[in-house]
């Protein structure tokens, strides 16, 4: 489960991280090259695929940040999390959602993203 919790604690931090170069790296650390990532706004793939999305996603909303509300379930090269989107320190997150992740090899193969909350 440990190893669980830092691959999807690296998850976060591709999304969080806004420098372009250092992103690109950690989605390389963290993605097999042909993953895939499909939620109800797109479906991507591929290390650039994935890296375009998050940029976008970054740019629609500037200055939130994701966070992990709690523990990863995880099982059989499975793992499922909710996460939210906010401001830091804000009690109410902006937006929440529930993604499932498929590992191979220690890194993520396809993400199944869904989406609980989103702003208007």
């Amino acid at each position: 489960m440990t190893d669980v919790r830092t691959l999807v604690e690296q998850y976060i931090a591709v999304w969080n991280e806004t420098d372009g170069d250092k992103r690109r790296a950690l989605i390389a650390d963290v993605f097999t090259a042909a993953a895939g990532y499909t939620d109800p706004l797109g479906a991507v793939t591929g290390h650039d695929g994935i890296d375009q999305f998050i940029a976008g996603a970054q740019q629609q909303f500037a200055g939130l940040g994701f966070t992990l509300p709690a523990e990863p379930d995880a099982h059989h090269g499975l793992a499922r999390f909710q996460w939210y989107l906010g401001t830091p320190g804000a009690a109410e997150p902006v937006a929440i959602g529930f993604d499932v992740v498929e590992i191979e090899d220690g890194k993520i193969a396809k993400v199944h993203g869904f989406l609980d909350k989103m702003p208007g």
